[in-house]
């Protein structure tokens, strides 16, 4: 089996891997676990102090705090270290929060989209699409 990092890996090189790993985690209701770990990636790129508190704030507001409109599922160490740090947040404040929701996609949700409808049509398109250029 694909590990998630594969997964990673492909959807750099292919620019809707994301759109269709997102699409199917829609489908199980759990498309906030990518979409945090995208702003996390994108949190840890920003070089601005002003810019990264601005977003830092947002990521904790759409994914950390309780009853949040797409709150992941973290533990409470994890979850209390970043309201500890919220106000002067470092580059590294999500980590482990994004450790764990890596984690949770890596052993639940991939494994079931490689069995998934979605996959299969894909991986078969695929095998197709390369089985007709290798003949022409």
């Amino acid at each position: 089996m694909l590990s998630f990092k594969v997964l990673i890996l492909i959807s750099e090189i292919f620019s809707d891997g994301p759109v269709i790993y997102k699409t199917y985690l829609k489908t199980e209701y759990s498309d906030e676990n990518m979409e945090f770990w995208t702003a996390c990636e994108a949190y840890k790129k920003i070089a601005s102090r002003r810019k990264r508190i601005s977003l830092a704030r947002k990521i904790f507001k759409n994914y950390i705090q309780s009853q949040a409109p797409k709150e992941i599922n973290i533990d409470s160490p994890a979850r209390e270290a970043i309201i500890r740090n919220i106000q002067e947040p470092t580059r590294s404040c999500f980590d482990e929060a994004q450790r764990i929701v890596y984690m949770h996609m890596e052993r639940d949700s991939y494994p079931r989209f490689l069995g998934s409808e979605i996959y299969q049509k894909l991986k078969h398109g695929l095998q197709t699409d390369n089985n007709d250029s290798l003949i022409h």
